[in-house]
């Protein structure tokens, strides 16, 4: 059991440390180069390198980890000593190596001059190494602090959605010190690109297929058959009646992943051809095969 939870320990940082890493490469060859303050505290500490870098010599990693000092106690506070620990390894990594890529790749920044394409890449992999920090339990500090304790509060929420409205008010106080109406608009792009890719890391996993196939009582246990032997998923009988013809009815309703629903469908086409099959998406599914119930929410 202690090997076991080594071994998942080792395998928690080293995912976190692959997050900070996509996310800081993200933030140096793309959105800092370029002047796009991306969110959160981050964007915080681009606009403050912009006014005061060559007046007090910090740069964007430092500032990110000076803004982050007060955060990190109120985050101790609301979510314990194990969550912080995390979280001020991920900023302080991150911050390190946006640091370090700065300086080691600083004969090829910017790589390139075009904003557009600067706010789209570096907005996907800020999301990218984001979510997958996020995933793993951790976050990189600052507001992603704030966003969890929402999150707590407005679970009805998505991580992404919070944390895109907390980054817009950041955005219109970089628009201010910049003054530049087009950089501004780059800058939204890069945030609702991070926010997409975000919420896709973090949800994607676990969404599925919700499906339901009315048939006959026949039909039912055939393609109940095939669901179980060949496609190695679940599923559930509900009885129901046609409201027009008042024959009885059998429902399978069951949950698929997305890449294996073509078989499904292939299965029931082939037993009943006049199957009437509703299928919805399922964003999040507790239970085997899927998310933990004990899991925490993210």
């Amino acid at each position: 059991m202690k090997r076991t939870k080594i071994l998942k320990f080792f395998k928690q940082y080293l995912a976190i440390t692959l997050g900070c890493a996509i996310f800081s490469l993200g933030v140096s060859l793309f959105l800092d180069a370029n002047n796009i303050a991306s969110g959160g505290v981050t964007g915080i500490a681009i606009i403050l390198d912009h006014l005061l870098g060559d007046l007090t010599g910090l740069h964007t990693g430092l500032w990110i980890i000076i803004i982050n000092i007060p955060l990190f106690i109120i985050g101790a506070i609301f979510f314990g000593k194990k969550f912080i620990l995390s979280t001020i390894y991920s900023t302080v990594v991150s911050a390190l190596l946006i640091e370090l890529f700065s300086f080691c790749l600083k004969n090829f920044i910017p790589i390139t001059d075009n904003t557009l394409i600067a706010s789209v890449i570096g907005g996907a992999m800020f999301g990218l190494g984001l979510g997958l920090i996020f995933r793993m339990g951790s976050t990189t500090g600052g507001t992603d602090i704030i966003v969890k304790i929402l999150r707590k509060k407005f679970r009805y929420i998505r991580t992404g959605l919070i944390s895109m409205i907390i980054d817009i008010i950041i955005v219109a106080a970089s628009a201010f010190v910049y003054k530049d109406f087009e950089l501004t608009c780059y800058t939204i792009v890069s945030l609702v690109v991070m926010a997409f890719l975000f919420d896709w890391v973090l949800y994607g996993g676990n969404s599925a297929k919700l499906v339901y196939i009315i048939t006959t009582e026949e039909k039912a246990g055939l393609i109940c058959e095939k669901i179980l032997n060949e496609l190695d998923i679940g599923a559930t009988y509900l009885d129901g009646e046609g409201a027009y013809t008042g024959k009885e009815k059998r429902i399978i309703l069951c949950a698929i992943k997305n890449i294996m629903y073509p078989r499904l469908h292939d299965a029931v086409r082939e037993i009943d051809p006049n199957a009437f099959t509703i299928v919805t998406s399922a964003k999040e599914i507790y239970g085997e095969g899927y998310k933990n119930p004990t899991d925490e929410e993210l």
